[in-house]
């Protein structure tokens, strides 16, 4: 028995010995209960081992059928019934109670399966998965679990067909492998050890509800700038590899990033997207995040296409004009920017401290309403430590290492984003230029709005040109996350903060917030 949007894992047997398991045989089961049916792919697991990974989105009797390509009768044919029960206890976490992160019915924000709105708070980790143990993975989690995080981008395997080194996470230099045949330009040779690894570090994140953003494989720098597979590899490998990731970590909370800094017009993304979206039984979000001098508008009328990721250099400077001009784009998909500058890359001070926040929610008042991305020098590459070599010195942290990346300050004022909007009322939230003067400002439709959001650089006077404002007026210190004042307003006139000079995020809601 499970509970609702809880994984479970079923085991098939192979009576037939395949030369290529991995390419000769696919596999798949449909899941039936009453009138709706959830297909799901199976992953080859090594030796004769296939998996069928579900998780049941509601309670009931879920009854399962398997099929292949092959006429294989520990493969095909196979059926049982996976009992769901309900559970809401709280313990389990929002992925679980609220069901896993889809595009809300406009196309702009994420929601949970039930609806509730959600915002994309995404620290960055790269190499994670094939650099990192589990004991580091925890660390890292739990600090970005408490600064308000609840997304990392990760890059599957390591994609530099140029790369050396021992095949030890522990040694300078050191990198675990997903494919024998990555350096060749192929996607044949899978290796089910390095994910079955990768199947542990994702359980940490998600213990600490942090979604994985899953990268297949790179189509821009990549770890090292040795000539990334992504570019290379025939859209069919590429195809089967993102099939191959639904199978296997699509029945947890999931986001496809199906092209990574690139165009996006690449062979590979329309490929993966495809087949993202055949197989994905639970419309997961699945986008693609651009280099940054692109279009950003690749596939923009795919049905498969569900965001634009953005990312606007390493140079530390503010270009919220991506975000603005994204939005703009048709049919409407969700918008974020996913890489602002990295902070301390190459130089200490370079995006460092409160510039990151101002990124953030300036990005996120001019149309990103999709979330918010931050990244840390050194942290990105998992450098091992702060004298490890090998790596660009453009996108190094000077003498840091991950851990020494983990205390970047400016991780704190991104993380309270996720933080302070956690519980508000924020779904549909869209750019206001009206209800007040000269500002940057988010508002919910209605009359009066559900929520307006005000982002002041510094506390001071500002004009209120809406009388229909909601009342209860709450201040935040984004640099903390805390409230500093609450009051009702009087229809009409000018507003004053009591503590003017510092950051502050204003949020105007029809019920007092509580604290």
């Amino acid at each position: 028995m499970t509970a609702p949007w809880q994984e479970v894992e079923l085991e098939l047997t192979a009576a037939t010995t395949y030369g290529a398991p991995y390419t000769d045989v696919d596999v798949w089961a449909d899941f039936r209960c009453g009138d709706d049916v959830l297909k799901r792919p199976a992953f080859w697991d090594g030796g004769d081992r296939w998996c069928l990974r579900f998780a049941a989105p509601y309670a009931g009797d879920w009854d399962w059928v398997s099929a292949a390509t092959s006429d294989d009768p520990g493969l095909a044919g196979r059926s049982g019934t996976v009992t769901c029960l309900e559970d809401r206890a709280e313990s389990r976490g929002r992925l679980y109670t609220r069901g896993f992160w889809r595009m809300s019915p406009s196309g702009r924000q994420l929601v949970h399966a039930d609806g509730t709105p959600a915002l994309m708070v995404a620290d960055t980790a790269w190499a994670l998965p094939w650099r990192a143990t589990p004991e580091q993975v925890e660390e890292y989690a739990l600090d970005r679990q408490a600064k308000g995080f609840n997304s990392v981008l990760l890059m599957t395997i390591q994609p530099d067909m140029r790369a050396v080194g021992p095949r030890d996470r522990a040694l300078d230099e050191g990198f675990d492998v997903g494919f024998e045949d990555l350096h060749e330009g192929r996607l044949r040779e899978l290796n089910p050890d390095y994910f079955g690894r990768v199947d542990v570090l994702l359980d940490v994140l998600l213990a600490h509800d942090l979604v994985p953003v899953l990268a297949p494989v790179f189509q821009g720098f990549g770890w090292k700038g040795l000539d990334v597979a992504g570019k290379v590899v025939p859209p069919e490998d590429y195809a089967r590899y993102c099939r191959y990731l639904v199978a296997r970590y699509g029945a947890r909370p999931v986001v496809y990033l199906v092209g990574a800094d690139g165009t996006g017009e690449e062979p590979q993304v329309s490929a993966g997207g495809e087949e993202v979206h055949e197989w994905d039984a639970y419309g997961q979000p699945t986008g693609i995040h651009y280099q940054p001098h692109a279009t950003n508008r690749a596939h923009q009328d795919a049905a498969w296409l569900d965001f634009q990721s953005c990312q606007t250099g390493h140079d530390a400077e503010h270009i919220q004009d991506r975000v603005a001009d994204m939005r703009r784009n048709t049919p409407a998909k969700g918008v974020l920017n996913l890489e602002p500058t990295y902070e301390n890359t190459r130089e200490r001070g370079r995006g460092v401290g409160w510039w990151q926040g101002h990124e953030a929610w300036s990005n996120l008042c001019s149309g990103a309403t999709m979330g918010v991305g931050y990244g840390a020098a050194s942290l990105w590459q998992w450098r091992l430590h702060a004298d490890e070599p090998g790596h660009s010195d453009y996108f190094l942290g000077p003498d840091a290492g991950w851990r020494e990346a983990l205390d970047f300050e400016g991780s704190s004022y991104v993380g309270a984003v996720g933080r302070i909007l956690r519980n508000l009322p924020f779904l549909d939230m869209a750019p206001d230029w009206t209800s007040l003067l000269g500002s940057r400002l988010l508002s919910v439709p209605g009359d009066p709005g559900e929520l307006v959001l005000l982002y002041r650089e510094s506390g001071r006077l500002f004009n209120m040109t809406d009388p229909g404002l909601p009342p209860h007026l709450t201040a935040f210190d984004p640099r903390t996350g805390e409230v500093v004042e609450q009051l009702v307003l009087e229809p009409g006139g000018q507003l004053l903060v009591r503590e003017p000079g510092g950051p502050r995020v204003y949020v105007f809601t029809r019920q007092p917030i509580e604290t």
